[in-house]
């Protein structure tokens, strides 16, 4: 049995999680969908101080506090950015770092580095006219599927993802990990690749490319960026498979 920590991405909550954590523990694991602060159910603690440091003291007191051990980590999209600053603090408590079409992040880099300069400034635009000038809510889907493919979703997903989504604090998005720090020798290197990052995998991208190699193992799943609404069961398949490939 594993124990899994599933982190979401932004603007969602664990709830995005629960077809697949139901899966998981069909199978034997634990399964720990979390929710970062002024997200999800926790929008309410939204300020405008809440940054990439709030997230990653989350996830490091959920993994902490709750005492959990061997803790198959994984990060869906943004949460790239928190776990890779959260991950070196777990020590001995994290066997397995899983990036969910995503990837983990160098010291001094944000989110809004990896998106096309077009996109960052309609994401400024959302938020200095929907948002506050703090909080960034989900973007329409024809800006979202400029950065995210949305293949998979049907009308009944995309609508989930519409009425459940809450907007995210933009600090989160601009703030740079100021420490990556270094994993263990014996954790686990996995990286799960859909379309999105399929693509940019095979193509051969210079500061992608060390995910190609040992340490790191690859999967892939035919689906677009949000696997956990698209093919819950298929991504609990394919965790449960990189579990035991490692028994």
């Amino acid at each position: 049995m594993a124990t899994f920590v599933l982190v979401p991405g932004a603007w969602l909550g664990a709830w995005a999680w629960e077809a697949t954590a139901h899966a998981l523990r069909g199978r034997g694991h634990a399964a720990l969908p979390m929710t970062l602060t002024g997200v999800g159910e926790r929008s309410a603690l939204a300020t405008p101080e809440v940054g990439l440091g709030t997230h990653i003291d989350d996830i490091t007191a959920f993994v902490v506090e709750q005492d959990l051990r061997e803790v198959t980590l994984v990060a869906h999209s943004y949460a790239a950015v928190p776990v890779t600053g959260a991950a070196a603090r777990l020590g001995p408590r994290l066997e397995r770092l899983v990036y969910l079409d995503s990837a983990p992040f160098a010291e001094d880099t944000c989110l809004l580095d990896v998106m096309p300069d077009d996109v960052v400034d309609q994401l400024h635009r959302q938020v200095a006219e929907h948002g506050d000038g703090w909080r960034l809510p989900l973007p329409p889907f024809e800006l979202l599927s400029r950065f995210s493919t949305l293949e998979g979703l049907d009308e009944v997903q995309l609508d989930l993802m519409r009425t459940r989504a809450t907007p995210q604090p933009f600090s989160t998005f601009q703030q740079r990990l100021t420490h990556a720090g270094e994993l263990g020798p014996d954790v686990d290197h996995v990286v799960f690749a859909c379309h999105d990052a399929k693509a940019l995998l095979d193509a051969g991208v210079p500061t992608l490319d060390f995910l190609n190699q040992s340490p790191w193992r690859r999967f892939h799943l035919p689906t677009g960026h949000w696997p956990m609404l698209s093919t819950p069961v298929q991504l609990a398949e394919t965790l449960d498979a990189v579990v035991s490939s490692t028994c």
